[in-house]
C-alpha cells in the first residue's frame, strides 16, 4: 500500500505518541542537552571521554581538539556550554587556554581534567576562571558531576582533593598556600635550570640556604620533584619571562 505524504506524516505522529505514552515519566520531561567540547592531546583518552559524554541523555560532544591553540579557535567557533580542558597540552597550556576562553566566551564554562592534584595547580586554574577541577584518576562520575555543575553556573572540585577551593565552590574557602619572596626567587631560578651553586651566586646567599629555601617552597606548594616545579613555573608564566 502506498501512503500519501499526509498519511505518512500522520503515521509518524502516531508512532511518536505510542512511544511517549509508554515512556517512563522522567523521559517525558524536556531535556536540555549540554554541548561539550573536549580539549585533550591524547587521542585514546579523548575517545574515552567522548564515549562517556555521549552516553549521557543530557550532554553531547560537539567538538574536539588535541592542542591548546586549536581548542581555543574551535571552541570560539562552536561556542559550547562546557569545555573539558586538559591542563598539560602542546601549543597553549591549560591555564592560558582557560583564561582566553573565559575572556572570549564568558557564557562557556571550563572544567579542567588533569592528573595533578597539587594545591598550586588547583588554585591557579580556579583563579584563571575554571568552573571545575577534576582528576583523571577519579571515577568518571566526578567529571559528569563537574560538567553538569559548570553548565548550571556552579563550581565543582573533585571530591578526592584535599585542597579547599576559593569562595563560590561547593566547599568552604581556605587560605592559599604561599611562599616567601626569597623562596619564589629560588624556585624560579631552579625551574629555568640553574644549579644550587649558580642560584647562590646570583642571589648572594649560601648554597645551603638555597637548599633550605627550595625545600620549603616545594613542601608548601606540594611539588614532589623538579618536573613538578617546572610545570608550576610554566603555569605561573615564569618560563616566558626574559
Amino acid at each position: 500500500m502506498i501512503l500519501s505524504r499526509r498519511q505518512t506524516a500522520h503515521a509518524r505522529i502516531v508512532r511518536r505518541r505510542i512511544v511517549f505514552e509508554h515512556a517512563e515519566p522522567r523521559l517525558l520531561r524536556s531535556i536540555t542537552v549540554i554541548g561539550v567540547f573536549l580539549a585533550e592531546d591524547h587521542e585514546t583518552v579523548r575517545e574515552g571521554l567522548r564515549l562517556l559524554v555521549n552516553a549521557q541523555d543530557d550532554m553531547r560532544v560537539i567538538g574536539e581538539a588535541g592542542d591548546g591553540k586549536t581548542a581555543i579557535e574551535r571552541a570560539q567557533s562552536l561556542r559550547p556550554n562546557v569545555v573539558v580542558l586538559d591542563l598539560s597540552m602542546p601549543e597553549v597550556n591549560g591555564v592560558v587556554a582557560a583564561q582566553t576562553l573565559r575572556s572570549s566566551l564568558p557564557s562557556t564554562a571550563v572544567v579542567t581534567l588533569t592528573r595533578h592534584r597539587d594545591s598550586a595547580y588547583v588554585q591557579q586554574l580556579l583563579a584563571a576562571g575554571a568552573a571545575g577541577y577534576v582528576l583523571k584518576q577519579s571515577s568518571s562520575n566526578e567529571l559528569l558531576k563537574a560538567i553538569r555543575a559548570a553548565a548550571a553556573g556552579q563550581k565543582y572540585l573533585d571530591s578526592a582533593l584535599q585542597v579547599p577551593p576559593p569562595q563560590g565552590t561547593r566547599r568552604p574557602p581556605a587560605a592559599t598556600p604561599s611562599i616567601t619572596e626569597r623562596e619564589t626567587a629560588v624556585l624560579r631560578l631552579t625551574a629555568v635550570g640553574h644549579s644550587n651553586k649558580q642560584i647562590a651566586a646570583s642571589l648572594g646567599i649560601a648554597v645551603k640556604t638555597v637548599e633550605v629555601h627550595k625545600s620549603n617552597a616545594m613542601r608548601k606548594l606540594d611539588l614532589p620533584g623538579r618536573t613538578d616545579v617546572v610545570r608550576y613555573a610554566a603555569m605561573q608564566g615564569w618560563l616566558q619571562d626574559p
